[in-house]
């Protein structure tokens, strides 16, 4: 016998449910909370997510899907890889003061879990290597082109991006200003040259 079909927007729910992990966190984020945003039943809801940890993962592979994909699907047509990697970061100052305020979905995630759900933290981190792994593909790639003169590991060099990418998510929020955050990252982004 099939179930009953979906009556909601999977799309805009998870939209809804992404903002309010983001801006609360996990642990802060109740059932209530999430149904009253997400405008759903609690049978609806455990029928199409079945619990609040399940929604948290999908949102989690979902906005990272995202990104990563962007990123991924933007540097193998860039005429000039490592350039649309600056381009990334340079985008951190651009973002909107409540976007600042807010840091890094995924970094958020590793830090306020590591000591709650371990199991939900290290799936937040294997999420953000796979950023680190695409960084490190493209130095090395670079290298090898001469693009980039650096002799660093290309491995060393994409930690060192994903160390930064992690810092200047904290520094947005306490500098929520892209008159700041833009120097910031341009002396950041000297190492790759």
């Amino acid at each position: 016998m099939a179930g009953r079909p979906s009556i909601f927007d999977e799309a805009a729910v998870l939209d809804k449910a992404t903002e309010l992990f983001w801006t609360r966190g996990y642990e802060a984020t109740s059932l209530d909370d999430l149904l009253g945003a997400m405008g759903m039943g609690k049978s609806s809801f455990y029928h199409a997510f079945g619990s609040k940890k399940e929604l948290f993962e999908k949102v989690m592979d979902r906005f990272v899907n995202d990104a990563v994909h962007r990123l991924a699907g933007d540097l193998p047509t860039h005429p000039h890889p490592i350039e649309r990697i600056r381009e990334f970061f340079r985008e951190i100052a651009d973002g909107r003061s409540i976007q600042h305020k807010k840091g890094c979905f995924m970094g958020n995630t590793v830090v306020e879990l590591t000591n709650t759900d371990y199991a939900l933290s290290a799936r937040a981190a294997r999420r953000l290597e796979r950023m680190e792994a695409l960084f490190g593909h493209y130095i090395a790639a670079a290298q090898a082109s001469g693009e980039l003169q650096t002799k660093e590991d290309p491995t060393v060099l994409a930690r060192y991006l994903q160390t930064m990418w992690n810092g200047l998510n904290i520094t947005r929020r306490i500098h929520p200003d892209p008159k700041a955050l833009g120097p910031l990252i341009e002396l950041q982004l000297q190492v790759l040259k």
